[in-house]
């Protein structure tokens, strides 16, 4: 017997079956179509994409895996947050769908606030609102294009379109609903003071459930499509981030994951709800039922590093990058880096902030750029441990993945910046992961979340930071700090310059 888990991302849907010992089987993905962007800061897919490329991985997986689909015993569903799928009355797509990183809607967000209140709308949400978000793009395709608007009869999140694809149910579920900008984290529901001072049509929302219950089955249509078996139950599933840690096991206290992709991510589960009066992070409803999450995101992580390889290093490998650090001393001479290439989130929620180094001298080599670098952008990931540790919510040890987990080099650095013990995994496979172990415990094979990730969890390796280094690290973290208050004044003009 099988569970599977689909999550729909940017590039791909990916398809991953595990086995009655929650181990991976078999995964497949299957490409979407670039994003297309017509203007400066636009984002669009089509979702009817992530339906073709979901059916493929399907029928990909259960092929590699040998079996039928009558072996799957239910599917869990991750994706892609903050997008904003929009229907008519007959279900059918109204226009392509402005996804997570469409910025357009900055006077949708100042307009919301204006209206509703900063501290009202944390009140009621327990987040900013963000131009990521869900609410300003619906309120952009309001404001300028008015006949689409006036079609809309269902709104849904990118993992939810495909829900809807294999149930037929519109639906959703606490964790992907929470980056809306239209939900009640603390209550776990739509809220309905945002939705009255905006005044929106509250039908246009899916039902919400907590992530492991049954949403619906696979329709006689899907099943043809997908080779899956009708009556098949899918569960609620997880935005990507809140998935991806079931599967990584942030499911109680004291354990915190750490991300590095192109982006980094610092995840921590909360008994409580409890939010930043700065919005600093954001406050989530977990994937686990009754519980939450707190999460930072540095923008710039592994594409600090990656800029630097494509622009002053081409033809490097990552493994020679880090090779190469390793033989600059801990703290870089004194040079740091800014990673802020692509502005920041936590903890400075600043669009126009610029990456750089600082404390460059004669006497620095190729080696100290890239050793200051990876120090940056892993100062930047202690900020929102920082932030988070304020929150109620401290590291007792971080369990890395991501790109830059891959490096024996960056986890040891990590280990010695955080002050804390660092662990990797065995599986690295994150959302899909965690959507099927969510769709082994919504239909009986566990009897919890944190049993599930107990019984499939494992970790294969750990680190202890290495005290002389850890004191070195703090000093300079102390420093780095300094850095972006000190800079924030010239941003506005270096891009006016």
């Amino acid at each position: 017997m099988y569970w599977l888990g689909v999550d729909v991302g940017t590039g791909g849907s990916r398809a991953l079956l595990i086995d009655e010992a929650g181990q991976v089987s078999h995964a497949f993905t299957a490409p979407h179509h670039e994003m297309t962007m017509e203007r400066p800061l636009w984002a669009e897919q089509d979702p009817a994409d992530w339906w073709a490329a979901s059916t493929q991985a399907i029928q990909g997986v259960l092929q590699q895996a040998g079996i039928a689909g009558d072996q799957v015993r239910g599917v869990g569903l991750s994706g892609q947050m903050h997008g904003s799928v929009l229907l008519d009355a007959h279900g059918q797509i109204i226009r392509p769908a402005l996804i997570w990183c469409d910025q357009r809607s900055q006077n949708q967000v100042d307009a919301i606030n204006a209206k509703v209140g900063r501290e009202k709308v944390l009140t009621y949400t327990a987040n900013p609102v963000l131009t990521g978000f869900t609410l300003p793009k619906l309120l952009w395709v309001r404001d300028h294009e008015p006949a689409n608007y006036e079609r809309v009869r269902h709104l849904l999140l990118p993992k939810d379109y495909l829900r809807y694809r294999l149930t037929g149910e519109f639906a959703s579920e606490v964790s992907d609903a929470s980056g809306t900008a239209l939900f009640d984290v603390v209550n776990r529901q739509w809220s309905a003071e945002m939705i009255a001072a905006l005044g929106l049509d509250a039908s246009i929302l899916p039902r919400v459930h907590e992530s492991i219950e049954v949403t619906g089955t696979v329709s006689p249509a899907a099943a043809q499509a997908t080779g899956l078996l009708a009556g098949t139950p899918v569960v609620g599933g997880g935005g990507d981030q809140a998935a991806s840690a079931i599967g990584n096991g942030i499911v109680s206290p004291g354990i915190v994951s750490c991300t590095i992709g192109t982006s980094g991510v610092v995840f921590a589960h909360l008994d409580q709800p409890n939010f930043d009066p700065l919005g600093r992070v954001h406050t989530f409803c977990h994937a686990v039922p009754g519980k939450w999450h707190v999460m930072g995101v540095t923008q710039g992580a592994g594409l600090s590093l990656q800029w630097f390889r494509n622009q002053l290093a081409p033809g490097s490998s990552y493994n020679d990058l880090m090779a190469e650090a390793a033989t600059a001393p801990a703290g870089s001479q004194g040079l740091f880096w800014s990673p802020y290439l692509m502005g920041e989130r936590t903890p400075h929620l600043d669009p126009l902030a610029r990456g750089g180094w600082i404390g460059l001298t004669a006497s620095h080599r190729r080696a100290h750029l890239i050793r200051s670098l990876v120090e940056g952008v892993s100062y930047s990931l202690k900020d929102c441990l920082e932030i988070i540790d304020d929150l109620g919510a401290p590291a007792e040890s971080v369990r890395l993945s991501g790109g830059g987990a891959k490096s024996p080099f960056w986890r040891q650095l990590l280990a010695n910046i955080f002050a804390a013990r660092v662990t990797t995994l065995e599986s690295q496979e994150g959302s899909a992961y965690g959507a099927a172990l969510l769709a082994a415990v919504g239909t009986g094979a566990y009897s919890t979340v944190p049993e599930a990730c107990a019984a499939a969890i494992r970790e294969v390796e750990s680190l202890d930071p290495r005290s002389h280094e850890s004191v070195s690290y703090q000093r300079g973290y102390e420093v780095y700090r300094t850095l972006y208050p000190t800079l924030k004044p010239l941003y506005g003009q270096m891009g006016q310059a």
